[in-house]
């Protein structure tokens, strides 16, 4: 048998570098030193060092490999270790027993022991996170994918390459140790490689060759990473030293700010005291390189097309959930901060703004799962309790339109909301299509409205024909609006409220909105009074006729600019001054009493303005309904029905009944057959000059009960008395159908006009598809 091994002085009295933290510290330091001086001198002299200490590595493994078989049998003495009040305890040895088969079978068990580095219990879970340490170097070639001449094909190849003749490596050793080196010699000695070694230098510089090894090609593509955030300024003045490369384009600057980091590292002392720390944040990493490969095979992105062959939306799966899995087994407390500080700085990363070059997986994503969702949302399957507003808004320049933009946003309800704008012109004359230019500065619109709307834009030679197209075209399979939203046909002159709303005051963000010049200069100013309009009154109504044609709802808005601020914000609309919402679920130009209450069109006026009232900012507001009692009509009798309704339907209102007048009641109930169509008041039997009188007299009628107290019975002294405190903010209005003959369309527009005049804020609504159900 050998003579033993000297583990203090070596086979030739030659002694070994002192030891202590210190000296750790100051052996590192020179080292990183070396390290940190190649990787600083670019990537052409690292490639030459990696060569070089590969050559070296591989002569040492084959020193070893032959002393395996070449050495003989010998005891091996074991570092000294403390014992009980620092005495030093009698010399203890471990044995290389030569290739023998009891060996192999005493260390087939797992038999963990205490580290005698840390003196800290090894488990499965410690012993892999310090192994793990030498895999690390499998995302080389992904870091320094800047520097290779053609990176699709050596990263996979060499990758690959890499982890198989590491594996073949690490289990031909494994074996070996096993089969000659008792479980005392591998636990207590992790030097154990010298001792058995034909020339024992050669294993230190295979072990500092390694460590160098990984040294550069860890620095060498840390700096690269921090070299490229920097110059994408996700973190701002934190990285700038980064930024700073020398002529050649090599970042020195990013390799010195990592060599500081890893220099703070080296006060730990110990690999196995960070090992756990290091590996689960390796692990980190992989397990985002495969998450962001199973996100790009889940969203079926067509020009992702991985070469290799063996890939696989299931490898991607399985390797998130083992590097989780391991990094919790190994540190369940660095694995949740690991997870914490990516959150944290994805969470910053969303705040500021990536570049849009970048492109985000997750818009992927999104497009997968929406177009999946899209095919199973079957309007065949569409049922009344399940019904949401779905609108589509016509606007003609947002300027004018901006309180009616968050209003009609208040009211879609969780539904399908579209900005819809026509672009008057013919395409056959044209050099190229003026609209798809427009789609960035209405998408900027409605970041700063803070809408949840689309936008979908039209060129037509109408307006007219240019509804038709968004109200056929808008939307996608089960999402399509199912309601016409417009601006008042009047000659109120349009205000500006860019230039007083704060959203629209302050400079555009260039980060998220792709530094697109002001909103102020994308949008023209609002039309000039007297100046000639895009849309006649006659194609006005035409446009309503045709939506109701089509089976759409339709809401006209009139005077939104004159909405109480607060009703029209995201909070919750606290506020001192208490405010009403009018419904007048009756078409006041046809005032019937009893069942025209509850018609299709009065439940949607009611549905409209209860949807509203769910809005944080106007749950103070109160809801009232009023009904019209004829001159002859019991009062209380449709009240009661109405409130029977309304708790049936789970609406909390105030119901209050107004007498029509007398002249009014009895003209708008003369000659009217009861099988006419619901809302056609052109054939009613009543001349223009009647209709005009009963317009005059409902607005007055809907005029006199706003700001006015609800309290006493309908029609008595207390209905008239003033109210100082509640005000109506918005009315609700039934809208009449156009009539049948176009050639009434000016008088009709005229009716409405005297109907809602002057009145506030204003929505005259027309419903044609049930929004209630009762059932069970």
């Amino acid at each position: 048998m050998a003579p033993p091994y000297s583990y203090a002085t070596g086979p030739s009295g030659l002694r070994v570098l002192p030891q202590g933290y210190g000296w750790s510290l100051l052996y590192g330091s020179l080292l990183l030193g070396l390290v940190g001086g190649v990787c600083t001198l670019g990537a052409g002299l690292y490639a030459r060092a990696s060569f070089l200490t590969f050559l070296l590595v591989s002569g040492s493994l084959a020193s070893v490999l032959v002393s395996f078989v070449a050495v003989g049998p010998r005891d091996i003495p074991l570092p000294p270790r403390p014992g009980p009040n620092g005495s030093s305890l009698p010399p203890r040895f471990g044995h290389f027993t030569g290739f023998n088969s009891s060996t192999l079978k005493d260390n087939l068990g797992a038999g963990y022991a205490e580290d005698y580095t840390t003196g800290a219990m090894m488990t499965f879970a410690s012993v892999f996170a310090v192994l793990f340490n030498g895999c690390t170097g499998i995302m080389a070639g992904a870091n320094m994918s800047g520097e290779l001449k053609d990176p699709s094909r050596a990263i996979p190849l060499g990758t690959i390459v890499a982890v198989a003749y590491t594996f073949f490596i690490y289990i031909l050793l494994f074996f070996l140790s096993s089969f000659t080196c008792d479980r005392t010699l591998l636990q207590e000695d992790y030097g154990f490689f010298r001792a058995i070694s034909l020339w024992p230098p050669l294993v230190l510089v295979g072990i500092y060759a390694t460590s160098l090894s990984a040294s550069m090609s860890s620095l060498i593509g840390a700096s690269r990473i921090l070299h490229a955030l920097a110059r994408d300024d996700l973190f701002g003045v934190i990285l700038a030293p980064a930024k700073v490369v020398s002529r050649g384009g090599n970042p020195w600057g990013a390799v010195l700010y990592s060599w500081g980091l890893v220099q703070l590292v080296l006060l730990a002392g110990k690999l196995n005291t960070l090992a756990a720390v290091v590996t689960v944040f390796y692990l980190v990493a992989y397990a985002a390189v495969d998450l962001s490969c199973l996100s790009l095979e889940w969203a079926s992105a067509p020009n992702f097309r991985p070469t290799f062959s063996l890939f696989s939306w299931h490898t991607c799966l399985l390797g998130v959930a083992s590097c989780l899995l391991m990094m919790f087994l190994i540190s369940p407390g660095a694995a949740g901060g690991s997870l914490l500080l990516m959150g944290l700085l994805s969470a910053l990363l969303t705040a500021r703004g990536g570049p849009s070059s970048w492109g985000y997986v997750s818009q992927a994503l999104l497009f997968h799962q929406v177009r999946k969702y899209l095919l199973r949302l079957d309007v065949r399957k569409d049922h009344v309790k399940f019904w949401r507003p779905q609108l589509l808004l016509l606007v003609g320049n947002p300027r004018g339109a901006l309180p009616l933009l968050r209003l009609a946003n208040q009211l879609k309800k969780g539904g399908l909301y579209v900005l819809g704008h026509v672009t008057l012109g013919d395409l056959d004359s044209l050099p190229s299509d003026p609209v798809q230019p427009q789609y960035g500065a209405w998408l900027s619109l409605v970041d700063r409205a803070q809408v949840k709307a689309f936008v979908d834009l039209t060129l037509s030679p109408s307006v007219r024909q240019g509804a038709q197209h968004l109200l056929r075209i808008s939307g996608l399979g089960g999402m399509k609006p199912n309601t016409l939203v417009l601006g008042f046909y009047d000659d109120t002159p349009p205000q500006d409220h860019f230039l007083s709303d704060p959203a629209f005051s302050e400079p555009m963000d260039s980060t998220r909105e792709g530094g697109s010049p002001a909103l102020s200069t994308l949008f023209p100013p609002p039309r000039a009074p007297g100046s000639p309009r895009a849309l006649s009154p006659q194609d006005y109504v035409a446009t309503v006729a045709d939506a109701l044609k089509m089976n759409k709802n339709v809401v006209l808005a009139r005077a939104c600019g004159d909405l109480p601020p607060e009703r029209l914000s995201r909070g919750s609309g606290g506020t001192s001054q208490l405010h009403h919402v009018d419904v007048w679920p009756l078409n006041l130009l046809r005032p019937r009493g009893g069942p025209g209450y509850v018609d299709v069109c009065g439940l949607f006026l009611l549905q409209m303005a209860t949807i509203l009232g769910m809005v944080p900012a106007w749950h103070s507001a109160r809801l009232r309904i009023f009904l019209c009692l004829g001159p002859r009509e019991a009062p209380g009798a449709a009240e009661g029905r109405l409130r029977a309704l309304l708790s049936k339907l789970r609406i909390r209102a105030e119901v209050q009944e107004v007498v029509w007048g007398e002249g009014a009641g009895a003209g708008a109930g003369a000659g009217v057959p009861e099988e006419e169509e619901e809302g056609d008041f052109v054939n009613s039997g009543l001349g223009d000059t009647e209709a005009e009188a009963l317009a005059h007299s409902a607005n007055a009628l809907v005029r006199a009960q706003q700001g006015r107290s609800t309290g006493g019975g309908p029609g008595g002294p207390e209905a008239g008395r003033d109210d100082v405190g509640p005000t109506t903010a918005l009315t609700f209005l039934y809208l009449p159908r156009p009539p049948a003959d176009p050639a009434r369309y000016p008088h009709y527009l005229a009716l409405l006009e005297t109907l809602s005049h002057d009145l506030g804020p204003t929505l005259l609504i027309h419903g044609v598809t049930p929004v209630t159900c009762t059932d069970l």
